[in-house]
């Protein structure tokens, strides 16, 4: 029987990386960031590590060389993140369409599916011209067309919470508590 490498080992689900899933808009980045601090844990944003590694803004990227590829280095840098240290990562609303993205987050994090009514997330994301899959649509059709592939992958997620339009504090305790109840649940 050959040894088993540590990066195969199974990870405790307390001790694995917290990966918030869900639409672009709904708070993942501003809520992960004080879900860290809650819990005493780094944060990353995948969208800012992917910009670091590239050099290059996200809509650079999408502008310059395409979406396929900027799916592809996320999927790299999601892999460096998921192999690190814990930490609560904020990742970015088509993360989940990567199959082996999903195989990683499976084996090495507690998803959270940061859910949201389509409405409130349109609202919030016209507030910015930076997101490279809405320029020159209506956000709202935009979210639903994406909303309709990405939400049976969200719907997997370990944990489900409602942000809706409560506070980004609200959230985090929401968060907070279902992650211990899905801790105080989880076998392995």
């Amino acid at each position: 029987m050959s040894p088993v490498a540590i990066d195969d080992a199974p990870i405790p689900v307390h001790e694995r990386t917290i990966a918030l899933v869900g639409l672009m808009g709904v708070g993942k980045s501003t809520v992960g960031r004080r879900l860290a601090k809650r819990l005493g844990l780094p944060f990353a944003d995948g969208d800012i590590e992917i910009e670091a590694a590239a050099a290059m803004t996200v809509s650079e990227i999408f502008a310059q060389l395409g979406e396929a590829e900027f799916r592809a280095g996320e999927a790299r840098v999601l892999k460096r993140l998921l192999h690190a240290p814990r930490m609560v990562l904020a990742t970015g609303g088509g993360a989940v369409l990567n199959p082996e993205t999903r195989a990683e987050l499976k084996a090495r994090a507690v998803t959270v599916w940061m859910r949201a009514d389509l409405e409130t997330v349109a609202s919030r994301v016209q507030r910015r011209d930076t997101r490279p899959l809405l320029r020159g649509r209506d956000p709202l059709e935009a979210l639903r067309a994406m909303a309709e592939v990405r939400y049976p992958f969200y719907a997997c997620a370990d944990v489900v919470v409602d942000v809706a339009s409560g506070a980004h504090a609200e959230a985090v305790e929401c968060i907070v508590r279902a992650l211990e109840a899905y801790w105080a649940e989880a076998v392995v």
